[in-house]
């Protein structure tokens, strides 16, 4: 099948909010209810997971191609930037960052590393919240490395150096 009217190519990797970065394996169209519905096929490497995305859901569902190197860059100063405090309420503040989660661009991923890392500093998170940070983090790092075609562990160092350093 032809990728020319769609979004994403095949072999295009792409950032799944909240799942990580996947790669289109696959275009093809599937019968549903008696129609043909077009769908990607995306592996996401992380969870080691292949999800099918119906092509007209995929920009609802925050689907989205990996972020150019200009914008990993900024990314990783941001996250060195000051920055107001989330609310002392953990339950307010997870809901927040919940919400930016879902978002899912690169600077709201790097805003929730950014604060639960320095929140971690002074108290330590509650487990529901350190969950939130390790999939941000892991999230974060996983775009990152594609975008500036570095290691995961390179990017790592990268970010917690950049968070030590602000």
């Amino acid at each position: 099948m032809s990728d020319g009217k769609y979004t994403f190519k095949l072999k295009q990797k792409i950032v799944y909010p909240s799942q990580g970065v996947g790669i289109i394996k696959q275009i093809e169209e599937k019968d549903f209810k008696g129609e043909k519905i077009p769908y990607y096929t995306v592996f996401l490497e992380a969870s080691d997971m292949t999800v099918m995305v119906p092509v007209n859901r995929a920009e609802e569902l925050g689907i989205r191609a990996i972020v150019p190197q200009a914008d990993a860059e900024r990314a990783l100063e941001f996250i060195s930037e000051e920055f107001e405090p989330n609310p002392s309420d953990w339950k307010l503040r997870y809901q927040q960052n919940l919400d930016l989660l879902k978002k899912g661009t690169v600077l709201d991923i790097a805003a929730i590393v950014r604060s639960l890392y320095h929140r971690s500093k002074v108290k330590d998170l509650p487990i529901m919240e350190r969950k939130l940070y390790d999939q941000a983090f892991r999230l974060f790092e996983d775009e990152v490395a594609h975008s500036l075609k570095k290691t995961k562990e390179e990017i790592q160092k990268l970010i917690i150096d950049r968070l030590e350093n602000r």
